[in-house]
């Protein structure tokens, strides 16, 4: 994954780039709109981080002008402005996401995250086998073998996140953001109550094989591979 971030406060857009580098996500940066508009137009780039006040050309120009471009790079703005119709008005312009500041990083990083398979979600394979389990996101069904394990919409939406990114501790905050659409929130004990339920159901049939769903305490949850 490589991202632009276009945010003018250096502090901000340092820590930014450090962070994202340290996740092994490459990052270029600018520090005004014109170096920013620039970059987004003549290099390719998975996700733009758009502030939308800069210096040069203002954040709400830029995303005009990517979209006009016919440009469809996914764009999350970061703004201080967190009035209702900002919002609107940002999502309306193109932006796939927007965030409020102040902000976590660990927000941040799980709306990337979640914009990021929104983009390629159809390169995903449709049906995927760990530990003799199989998840079809066709027929939107999990089974072992060929035992029907019977899954609400949260619960499977849940398991076919996991499953798709084997080996990887996906936190709450993360799945939430995954299986909700942009203005609903799951909380982190109804994630947890719909994992346990998973458990228990699988559990409830004649299955020999261990489900591969972990706990990493304190950071999440993953899929062992």
């Amino acid at each position: 994954m490589k991202l632009l971030i276009i945010e003018d406060s250096s502090p901000l857009r340092r820590s930014l780039v450090v962070g994202f580098n340290n996740l092994g996500i490459t990052t270029d940066e600018a520090s005004n709109g014109t170096d920013g508009l620039s970059l987004a137009l003549n290099n390719p780039y998975d996700i733009i981080i758009l502030d939308l006040m800069l210096p040069g050309i203002d954040g709400m120009e830029i995303l005009k002008q990517l979209r006009q471009s016919a440009l469809q790079t996914r764009v999350i703005i970061l703004s201080a402005n967190s009035q209702h119709q900002d919002r609107i008005n940002g999502l309306l312009q193109g932006a796939d996401d927007y965030l409020t500041k102040p902000f976590s990083f660990d927000e941040l990083h799980a709306r990337v995250i979640a914009i990021s398979r929104r983009g390629i979600i159809n390169n995903f394979t449709n049906t995927i086998t760990i530990n003799n389990f199989i998840l079809d996101s066709n027929t939107m069904s999990l089974r072992y073998e060929a035992i029907d394990i019977d899954l609400t919409p949260n619960e499977f939406k849940i398991i076919e996140y996991l499953f798709n990114h084997p080996n990887q501790v996906m936190s709450t905050a993360m799945i939430s953001d995954n299986i909700a659409n942009n203005f609903d929130y799951i909380s982190k004990n109804t994630i947890e109550a719909h994992i346990s339920t998973i458990r228990k159901k699988i559990k409830s049939h004649p299955i020999t094989a261990t489900f591969p769903l972990k706990n990493k305490r304190g950071f999440g949850y993953y899929i062992e591979s």
